[in-house]
């Protein structure tokens, strides 16, 4: 089992920046790649961004490309996500998940662990 605990949401004003942590506990977080997903209010839950378990490979959805970055440091357990120039439509719980088998995918099925997620509200 691996547990996932999601901290750094808050209010923000559009063009401002958030730093999302994801500290992970059980088993080797450093075996597992990790994604991040948000869920705005009526809306499905999507991908944001994914990072393998060396760090090395990257994805993010079209809209962040170039304003969020996600990193992990394997010594701390954790995973990060730095959110710049946000902007309204970013407003959503997000939420970390961890893909025991992968090396990271954009589709939430394949992660096997997730987190309670954390707001993140951005206003105009």
């Amino acid at each position: 089992q691996v547990q996932l605990a999601e901290s750094g949401g808050g209010l923000v004003q559009a063009g401002g920046s958030l730093r999302l942590s994801c500290a992970a506990s059980g088993r080797t977080f450093s075996n597992y790649a990790m994604g991040w997903f948000r869920q705005a209010p009526g809306k499905e839950r999507e991908f944001v961004s994914t990072i393998s378990w060396t760090g090395r490979v990257k994805y993010y959805v079209d809209s962040v490309k170039g304003r969020f970055t996600i990193s992990r440091d394997n010594a701390k357990n954790t995973v990060y996500l730095q959110m710049d120039s946000l902007k309204p439509e970013d407003t959503a719980v997000y939420y970390c998940a961890a893909d025991a088998y992968g090396s990271g995918s954009r589709y939430s099925a394949e992660y096997e662990y997730w987190g309670q997620g954390t707001q993140v509200t951005v206003s105009s």
